[in-house]
């Protein structure tokens, strides 16, 4: 019985062992993604934030400022939701947060009596929302791990299709923005219509003085919007990339760690079965010799022969009746 539980808890840390290599290398791939998702994120988060400041310049010096873009509807009947996740897993709670969030949302707005349409990013959300019989209008997979800006000029264009024709009064962003290795947090951003353009005096005056525009402020906000719903989709996607990865290397790291510790106690637990083991043989044997010695108690020949081998030989002459007598000089 030792023996089976001996041989069991050595495949199980042969086990645990190869799944620790498998997640500290995922750790380790993960850790130099990271750092290159980390700095593609910040290189375009200035450019993103420029135009949108540039925008709020040409809005606020009598551009089109009845663009669909710009214009909140009085009347939201339907909702598009973007929730960015992942392709793959293993990435802790990243997933679970933001599809969470959406969902929340989602049912939120159902209750308030808007419909939804839902936009998903990545093959986590996609089979999330299809398993649970969500309406997906549209799925974009296999960009999540390192986005490129077509994809989001993509996404861009569905989004704005839908909300240029009017099938949809608003768009909501959800997606993981990256904070440090220790934080990243889920967002959940009204991203269309763009509100809270050159609304102060102070943004007026402020773009009076930075700018000069040639040709005229409509015409140049007009050919702005579209890049600036694509840098902002592209600035969001890298976000969630650097999160993703920070995501699975603190995974991959705790799993490393767990597995650890989980074989140094079933090593633990196999060298007490092997003690355990090496202990009951030795019983086994002791107990085996005391009953023969108690089975041969009552044999006197057999308790002679035991007096003489526990003790001196030389206490106990050879009788005389079973001497053996050499001739002289015979050195056999």
């Amino acid at each position: 019985m030792a023996g089976g539980q001996e041989r069991v808890l050595r495949r199980r840390i042969k086990s645990v062992q190869s799944t620790k290599k498998i997640t500290r290398a995922m750790e380790l791939i993960a850790a130099t993604r990271v750092a290159k998702a980390q700095q593609r994120a910040n290189e375009a988060r200035p450019y993103s934030e420029l135009l949108t400041d540039v925008i709020q310049h040409l809005a606020s010096n009598g551009g089109l400022t009845d663009h669909p873009l710009l214009q909140a509807a009085e009347d939201v009947r339907k909702v598009a939701f973007v929730v960015i996740s992942s392709d793959r897993g293993l990435a802790g709670g990243y997933n679970t947060s933001v599809i969470r969030a959406c969902e929340r949302e989602i049912q939120a707005r159902q209750a308030e009596g808007t419909e939804y349409a839902l936009i998903t990013v990545g093959r986590k959300a996609q089979g999330y929302f299809d398993y649970r019989s969500y309406d997906i209008t549209e799925s974009f997979e296999g960009i999540s791990d390192s986005p490129k800006y077509t994809d989001a000029e993509g996404i861009g264009e569905v989004i704005t299709e839908l909300y240029g024709s009017g099938e949809v009064q608003e768009v909501v962003l959800v997606f993981t923005r990256f904070v440090s290795m220790g934080q990243q947090d889920v967002v959940v951003r009204k991203f269309m219509p763009l509100t809270g353009v050159g609304s102060t005096p102070q943004d007026d005056e402020r773009a009076a003085s930075a700018y000069e525009f040639e040709p005229e402020p409509g015409p140049i906000l007009e050919s702005l919007l579209p890049r600036y719903v694509t840098a902002r989709l592209y600035a969001a996607l890298l976000d969630s990339a650097a999160s993703e990865h920070a995501s699975r290397q603190r995974a991959m790291k705790a799993a490393t760690d767990n597995a650890e510790e989980l074989m140094i106690k079933l090593t633990r637990v196999m060298n007490r079965a092997r003690q355990d083991s090496i202990t009951n043989e030795i019983m086994e044997i002791v107990g085996g010799a005391e009953a023969l010695r108690a089975a041969n108690a009552d044999d006197p020949d057999e308790l002679l022969i035991d007096h003489i081998f526990q003790s001196d030989p030389f206490d106990h002459p050879v009788p005389p009746h079973r001497a053996h007598h050499f001739p002289a000089g015979d050195a056999s």
